[in-house]
């Protein structure tokens, strides 16, 4: 075994001895990336179409957004931004401000996705004067004790006692599987069954419905363009604030800056993070004037919130996506749609392809097998999204595998994927269908 071998070992021993237990399904040591590529410490290069999770949207080790960060770096690091005032933050907000939806126009700055959920609940609480949230099954919030009462998967729940009592959760937009539209067209049931879970469920006291515009961990779910928009309408009739979730879906990576523009609507409060700069910790929810001034000074604090260095990755992170990149989500991710729709016509194990831009699926199934007692669609296969996960990465393909069944594969390349490579990453999933299939 080589000197390098034995580091990709130590890394991995590392983990195991001194870190606690985290997810290693991909299992890539990464000694360093650039672009769209890893590389790990025996110099094997992989090519990234998941991106961290949809975090490096404008790719790895990006020299803009690098640059900045260094810049930043020679000012200084910490001031914390929520006693002492500082440039990169001002200019920050008032870019949110301008590329956010509507009249959305105060941001509060954290540091990751979980804590700008958590801090768009407080909001809406606040401004609302109401305690109790609706939310989706099959979401997914985030893995702190409040948002994790949101995340309607018990997989992620298991032995946790979530500290947010009033929630309840409605049924996802999830058409492939969809119980209330028996596999017929889509007449936005889920949509108007909120409407029923709060006559049901809550007691008159809604605060806030909690939604993602593309559903990632669930499964790159796309819901119908009148779903929002009838969600917003019944949450206002019942004096709630629409919160939509842009954690995953945002910054380029569905064709818009923002997934909320594909439906015409405006949230209220608007929870971000990932791909807001670049790999650097940075989260946070946007509102209007009106629902943020909500908050009085102390309601809500950070200590590392809003950090200079953070905040100046993710100015140079917004100028890269303006500077021509969001339209090359919107070409190569109707390319994307086009092949991957090629794969579900030749496989009979793959039940359904979706998404939008650079944020697409690929669902597992057993073509012959049984359907629940209460599904439309076969068997979910994530047995077999496993196995060709591991093919794609032992041939240099990373590509992760999410969805409430575990079976679908995730194609969220970072945004400035070539077509070259996304030609690499799809026949590398045909060659692992034919191999397992």
């Amino acid at each position: 075994m080589s000197q390098q071998t034995s580091r990709n070992q130590e890394i991995i021993d590392g983990y195991d001895e001194y870190v606690m237990p985290i997810w290693k399904e991909l299992n890539v040591p990464v000694k360093r990336a650039s672009g769209c590529t890893v590389e790990d410490f025996d110099g094997n290069e992989y090519l990234d179409v998941f991106s961290g999770i949809s975090v490096t949207n404008v790719g790895h080790n990006n020299e803009r957004v690098v640059e900045a960060a260094k810049d930043q770096l020679d000012e200084f690091v910490h001031g914390c931004s929520y006693v002492h005032p500082n440039g990169p933050v001002a200019e920050l907000g008032q870019r949110l401000a301008e590329i956010t939806p509507g009249d959305l126009q105060k941001s509060f700055f954290c540091n990751s996705g979980t804590e700008a959920v958590e801090g768009a609940i407080k909001l809406a609480r606040k401004h609302t004067g109401n305690k109790e949230v609706l939310a989706l099954e099959m979401a997914f919030h985030g893995r702190t004790l409040g948002s994790l009462a949101l995340t309607g998967n018990k997989s992620y729940k298991s032995e946790m006692a979530p500290t947010i009592n009033d929630v309840a959760h409605v049924a996802p937009p999830y058409a492939y599987r969809c119980q209330m539209c028996d596999g017929g067209p889509c007449s936005c049931a889920c949509a108007d069954d909120v409407e029923r879970v709060i006559g049901t469920h809550t007691a008159g006291d809604l605060a806030a419905v909690v939604v993602e515009p593309v559903m990632g961990e669930g499964g790159i779910i796309v819901p119908p363009k009148e779903w929002l928009q009838r969600v917003k309408e019944i949450t206002h009739d019942h004096g709630g604030l629409l919160i939509v979730d842009e954690v995953q879906a945002g910054y380029g990576r569905t064709g818009e800056m923002f997934a909320t523009e594909h439906f015409d609507v405006v949230p209220d409060i608007m929870p971000q993070a990932k791909g807001i700069a670049n790999g650097l910790p940075l989260g946070a929810f946007t509102a209007s004037a009106e629902v943020a001034d909500s908050f009085e000074a102390g309601d809500h604090l950070s200590t590392f919130g809003g950090n200079p260095v953070a905040c100046a990755a993710a100015l140079a992170t917004i100028d890269e996506l303006e500077d021509g990149l969001v339209e090359h989500v919107r070409e190569e991710g109707e390319w994307l749609s086009d092949r991957l729709a090629e794969i579900e016509a030749d496989f009979d194990v793959v039940g359904d392809t979706r998404g939008l831009g650079l944020m697409q699926g690929v669902e597992m199934v057993h073509p012959d097998g049984d359907t629940g007692p209460m599904d439309v669609a076969p068997e979910p296969n994530a047995k077999l999204a496993k196995h060709i996960a591991h093919h794609l990465r032992d041939n240099g393909v990373i590509m992760g595998v999410g969805g409430y069944h575990g079976n679908v594969m995730r194609f969220q390349p970072p945004l400035t994927i070539e077509r070259d490579q996304l030609e690499t990453a799809v026949e590398g999933l045909r060659d692992a269908l034919t191999a397992h299939t």
